[in-house]
Parts: structure tokens; sequence; C-alpha cells
């Protein structure tokens, strides 16, 4: 099978996905482990093979042993490289893009990747990605994984937007805006939803300022959001973690 989609990047560095790994055992650990065949797909893995390696680890920690993670690359130099830390067939390393290699995963962890394309081009990925019924997870973030984005996506339809940060870190909500999923980063102006997400959760950051440290900070401002009545999960366990999760802006 011909793989669809365009050589990347590949910049990588080991725990940069740490942050959607810990989400992706939450969010779809029922669904790993219900399935006969627990697949996930880690499509664009990049130069190096550590963060496919990571997230079979942690899924086999934290949700069942028997997970099995397959890294997908249209660089035939990159799948030659990360063949030797193979350990099949929990592991396995194969040339493959949007298409998936012909495989039928439960889960797609696709971080990096769209970003580097045209927004034009996000649907029909997402749609190819999901075809088979496999759960999208789909965005970006910083070079060291401390401010990230990403959509969860099935049957080609995003449902919701789960931002999160590496609280000590965080200067500003407001540094969201650089690493927003390609669907919805140059939506960022006034008048669309998600610009008037970034702008309450800077002002409620903004409002929680004074004792508090970074993260009752922020479990304070997505209390405020959620108050307020934007569609914002009520997780107050995952805010802690620095994370929050509104559905998809466009949806409201």
């Amino acid at each position: 099978m011909r793989p669809v989609g365009a050589v990347t990047r590949g910049t990588t560095n080991p725990n940069r996905l740490r942050r959607v790994d810990n989400w992706i055992a939450y969010r779809c650990g029922d669904l790993l482990a219900a399935a006969a065949h627990p697949l996930v797909v880690d499509l664009g893995f990049g130069a190096t093979p550590v963060t496919a390696i990571e997230l079979r680890e942690r899924l086999a920690s934290r949700v069942r042993r028997d997970v099995a993670v397959v890294g997908l690359e249209i660089d035939p130099v990159r799948v030659a490289a990360a063949l030797p830390a193979a350990d099949p067939p929990r592991l396995e390393f194969r040339r493959g893009g949007f298409e998936l290699a012909g495989l039928r995963p439960v889960v797609v962890r696709a971080l990096n990747v769209l970003r580097q394309y045209d927004e034009a081009e996000v649907a029909a990925a997402w749609r190819t990605m999901t075809a088979t019924g496999a759960a999208l997870v789909e965005g970006t973030c910083d070079e060291l994984g401390r401010v990230a984005a990403w959509a969860y996506v099935e049957h080609g339809r995003p449902l919701t937007l789960t931002l999160s940060a590496r609280l000590s870190d965080l200067d500003h909500p407001a540094t969201f805006a650089e690493r927003l999923p390609k669907a919805l980063i140059h939506h960022n102006v006034p008048g669309e939803p998600i610009h008037d997400l970034l702008r309450a959760l800077g002002h409620a950051w903004d409002v929680a300022a004074g004792p508090f440290g970074p993260r009752q900070r922020w479990r304070h401002a997505a209390a405020t959001l959620h108050a307020e009545g934007l569609p914002l999960l009520h997780e107050p366990n995952r805010w802690r973690l620095g994370e929050l999760t509104v559905t998809w802006p466009g949806q409201w």
C-alpha cells in the first residue's frame, strides 16, 4: 500500500509527548481495554523511535500489558533506523502514512505532523486516519513537551480540544496560541470561538494572580470558565495536572 502524506521534519525528544500519552491512557483506556486487539499507531514518530517506545511503555503499564504500538513513518530511512528498537509483536516500525499501512488500530496518535501541512489538507487526513473506526489524537506541542494542544477525532469529526501545560513553566495561557492544532491556529482571531476561549482563559488566569501558585491559579481559572458556562468538561482531577478539555470550538 502506497503511503499517503509527505515527509515532515521529524524533530523529537525524550518525554516530549508524555502529557498526551497520559491523556490517551485516561481518555482511551476503556477503548483499549475492551478491544480484542489493542493496537495503537504512532503516526510520524520522527527521526528517532523514542516517543513510540515511551507510548508503548506507558500504555502497557497503565492500561493493559498486551497493548501493541506500531510506529509509522513515510521516510524509509527513519524506519530502518528505528528497527533495532523494535520488540515484536508489542512494538514494531513500518513505512506508512495517513492510510495507516492497512492497519486497523484502536487509537492513532499523530502529534506534530499536520502542523506541517496546509489547513485545507487537515479534514481529509482526519477522515483517512479514522476511516476504519480508530480514535485519533492529533495536535502539536513545543520541543520539550511543556505546552501542548490536541484534538480528539472520531469518524473524521473533531469532538474535543485539550490544552495541557507544565504549570511551573507556563507564563500565560496566551502561549497556547502558538501550539494550536493546524485546524485552529489560523482561526485565533476576534469573532472565532477559539479566540474567545483563549481570551477568557487568559482573563481568568490574570484575575487569579496573587496568592495562588501556578497549580491553584490554573484550577481557579478552569473553574471560573466552567462556572461562566463555557463548554468545559468538569474534570477537576485533570485541571490539577495542567489540562482542560472543551467541546471542539465551532460546535458551541
